[in-house]
């Protein structure tokens, strides 16, 4: 039995049930009851309770895509969306969030310690956000490298651009920053920017440019 951080079980000896608030190793998880007391317990002792957790596999199909005209293309704003587990403040969901008009292809793996683990591997729709990784909160300074390389793909007629590489550790500055409204999760949460925006223009220092 696959389980992960967010699901919800139940105790195989015991009447308890709680959610996956973190996993200690192979072989061991914490689960965290109604209580709010995380208690340790092998994987094989619990059983997982179907139809609680809602189905955010991340694996998105194939599919015809509706041409979205070159006037109104967005080519821009990849995020990296953090959001708390709606059952446990304990665990953070990670969510590619893709406000862009493009189609993604994502691939996304983790490195600690010189260890390489793929997370995922998949398509994220136009406006579209897909989860892709789950931690425990209060292990921010062990959470592993995020690397992430993600290619543009549109039917439109838009140039190609260059692939996008995110190589980085998260730290607790990441999230010392207040909550924003992430729409597309509709949810609070943290907001990190992967594609850097389209410098803006100032007008009036481009025309005083041409004076000096």
């Amino acid at each position: 039995m696959q389980l992960k951080l967010g699901d919800f079980v139940r105790f195989v000896d015991e009447n308890i049930e709680g959610y996956i608030t973190r996993i200690i190793d192979k072989d061991m998880i914490g689960v965290t009851d109604n209580n709010d007391f995380e208690i340790p317990v092998m994987a094989s002792k619990v059983t997982l309770v179907h139809g609680d957790i809602p189905d955010e596999s991340g694996i998105v199909k194939n599919r015809t895509e509706t041409t979205v005209p070159e006037a109104a293309f967005i080519d821009e704003g990849i995020y990296l969306g953090l959001v708390s587990d709606q059952h446990s403040q304990a665990v953070a969901h990670f969510h590619l969030v893709n406000e862009s008009s493009y189609q993604l292809l994502l691939s996304f793996t983790t490195e600690k310690n010189q260890h390489f683990k793929g997370e995922f591997a998949g398509i994220i729709p136009p406006h579209k956000a897909v989860r892709i990784f789950s931690a425990n909160m209060g292990d921010i300074q062990l959470w592993p490298k995020f690397q992430l390389e993600i290619l543009y793909h549109t039917p439109a007629n838009i140039a190609p651009k260059e692939p996008l590489i995110y190589h980085q550790y998260l730290k607790g500055k990441d999230l010392s920053v207040a909550k924003v409204d992430i729409a597309l999760l509709k949810q609070k949460g943290w907001l990190i920017r992967l594609d850097p925006p389209a410098p803006t223009i100032d007008a009036e220092k481009l025309i005083a440019s041409f004076f000096k």
